[in-house]
């Protein structure tokens, strides 16, 4: 068993899938907070679907899917803080428009560059394994990044949370900072979508945060516990599952949410047997 271990994690594109993980698992979780925390949920799916077009054009273009996705996103995020600032149904009306553009210019490109729909809807499903070194140093960048901005702007976070009014009443860039963690939100689901795929991405950036907010029930944790913890499940959930996939040849991705559904359900349950 352990020489089959060491046998496959000598492969170079599981090795680079297991640090994807490693990286991944631990600073998904920490914009999954601010993703419940700020109420992001309608937003991630617009960014969902933006990724899908990032899909047709790269393939329409022949370039790497992640940098244009990337892209797009931000494109797309700029454009939703410039033209929903004063709407009457905010940033969720906006993404929901955004949304339908985004798949109906997806199947255009798709259709007039003549782009195989199971090429661009195979970012439904990802892969770790298709992972390139250029991907793994772009993830790590995110992750140090996403860190040290929460580790540096806390307490401006911590506010943001609370109360936006309150908070610019504290003489804090609400704006500055919302659109910062926005923006991270949209480049965690332009890579989740690489890693993970569209269906499976909550597995790393919701469940471990709900897990967590179960753990903690009625305690006082906190903010900062509940960053810490979701950081932990996410990386136990990445790593198990992703060690439990390779070593019985199951699809990474779906292995992880497995994992980390299985454990979500657990954990209600005890928490519901010692209540």
């Amino acid at each position: 068993m352990v020489e089959k271990f060491l046998l496959l994690f000598s492969l170079a594109p599981i090795l680079r899938g297991f640090i994807a993980m490693i990286v991944s698992g631990a600073a998904f979780p920490l914009c999954g907070v601010m993703v419940l925390r700020l109420n992001l949920v309608p937003m991630r799916y617009m960014l969902m679907h933006g990724v899908i077009l990032g899909g047709a054009v790269s393939l329409a273009m022949n370039l790497p899917v992640v940098p244009v996705s990337i892209v797009i996103n931000l494109i797309l995020i700029v454009v939703m803080m410039l033209f929903t600032k004063n709407s009457k149904f905010g940033f969720n009306g906006g993404s929901s428009a955004a949304m339908i553009l985004s798949m109906a210019a997806a199947s255009v490109i798709m259709h007039i560059a003549d782009v195989p729909a199971k090429d661009t809807l195979s970012l439904l499903w990802g892969s770790p394994f298709a992972l390139t070194n250029v991907d793994l140093y772009v993830l790590a960048a995110l992750g140090i990044l996403l860190g040290l901005y929460i580790i540096l702007n806390f307490k401006n976070i911590i506010a943001l949370f609370f109360n936006r009014e309150i908070a610019q009443s504290l003489g804090i860039n609400v704006r500055f900072h919302y659109g910062v963690m926005v923006c991270v939100v949209a480049l965690v689901v332009a890579l989740a979508m690489k890693i993970l795929g569209a269906f499976l991405i909550d597995s790393l950036l919701i469940l471990p945060v709900l897990t967590s907010s179960v753990c903690e029930g009625k305690s006082s944790g906190g903010i900062k516990k509940l960053f810490v913890r979701s950081s932990i499940f996410g990386l136990l959930f990445s790593v198990a599952g992703y060690v439990l996939a390779v070593m019985i040849n199951w699809p990474p991705a779906a292995t992880i949410s497995v994992v980390s559904g299985f454990v979500y359900i657990l954990v209600l349950i005890v928490r519901k047997i010692l209540k």
